[in-house]
């Protein structure tokens, strides 16, 4: 058949149709697939938008509404019941001024780097204890749930003496004091003093026995102390009422909470600066005796006054995450923790 024949233009032409529309075919899919592309970048910026907003929900967390609470709250944690009775208690036992030095010198070394650092990361992160440590690393979150359990038996333990310090200010308005004199025993022939209180003293006997009432020993069970419990529910109720609303209820008694103790503890100081001896015992704490210097060297001493300086910080159970989550992460903390050290 000749090649210019009309049957092979016919069989030309629809060869020619058939590939436009394989061309038109292909171009349509390939608009497609880039429609499909652009909706899966749409998608991306979205989730994107929604981290920029979960980080900004997370900026606006509450914050301590200056400063200075933030400071009394920081200080009113750090500097608790163990600075007042355990570090002079320390201190006398193991020789003044010999146990003065090593722990000045372990708390600038060991003691403050660390607070320091507890208190930068808890400001930068601004979570929770658990938080944190999941945010380091999520193998660590362990240790946050560990040190919330320290932090609810350390409150426990802490609320029973706030229980005791009710207890003893509610008995304190009386003249004279019920535990300045042993009380006395009368029978049907004659008055006399308390044995067992005239064998030690009138304040430990009233602490054992009219205050804690305890049993004669451990595997007797005593009756339910009716004072002490009411104390104790009286400091929990405290506490709640002081917590009930966050920092918001919090921030304004730390005021109070955080300035009166001082208070006390000048009060505390003045008397015992009217106190006969007061120069004698100033002089045995500052004065560090080179012998018992040398003897406080040992690994146990060493082992007591680094527990000391980290306890007197109380930043053990990382509850400083939480006290600085709520603060400006752009708030400059240096000055701030350099004052509470």
């Amino acid at each position: 058949m000749p090649k210019n024949s009309k049957v092979v233009k016919r069989e030309l032409d629809d060869d020619v149709t058939e590939s436009v529309k394989d061309l038109l075919s292909n171009e349509d899919a390939a608009d497609d697939a880039f429609k499909t592309s652009e909706l899966i970048v749409d998608g991306q910026e979205e989730k994107d938008t929604d981290v920029e907003e979960g980080s900004e929900v997370e900026d606006e967390r509450p914050a301590w509404n200056s400063k200075l609470q933030y400071i009394l709250a920081q200080v009113g944690f750090s500097v608790g019941l163990g600075n007042v009775w355990r570090f002079p208690y320390l201190c006398q036992k193991n020789g003044g001024g010999a146990y003065l030095l090593p722990y000045l010198i372990l708390l600038m070394v060991i003691g403050i780097p660390l607070f320091f650092l507890e208190l930068s990361v808890g400001q930068r992160i601004r979570r929770g204890s658990i938080g944190v440590w999941n945010y380091i690393s999520p193998k660590l979150g362990g240790i946050g749930f560990a040190s919330c359990v320290v932090c609810y038996f350390v409150a426990l333990y802490y609320n029973v003496i706030i229980g005791w310090s009710l207890f003893y200010f509610s008995q304190s308005f009386q003249q004279p004091l019920p535990w300045d004199q042993c009380p006395l025993v009368k029978n049907a022939s004659h008055t006399f003093v308390e044995p067992e209180c005239e064998q030690s003293s009138a304040t430990t006997y009233y602490w054992y026995r009219e205050a804690l009432n305890i049993s004669s020993s451990i595997s007797e069970s005593g009756g339910l102390n009716w004072k002490m419990t009411i104390c104790l529910l009286a400091a929990w109720v405290m506490v709640c009422l002081a917590m009930i609303k966050g920092i918001q209820s919090s921030g304004k008694i730390i005021y109070f909470s955080s300035l009166f103790p001082y208070v006390v503890l000048i009060c505390f100081l003045i008397r015992a600066f009217l106190l006969n001896g007061s120069i004698d015992g100033i002089r045995h704490m500052f004065t560090p005796k080179v012998w018992d210097l040398v003897v406080s060297l040992p690994f146990q001493a060493t082992t007591r006054e680094t527990t000391t300086a980290t306890l007197m910080l109380s930043w053990c159970p990382s509850s400083i995450f939480s006290l600085l989550s709520w603060q400006h992460w752009w708030c400059l903390q240096f000055w701030a923790s350099k004052q509470m050290s």
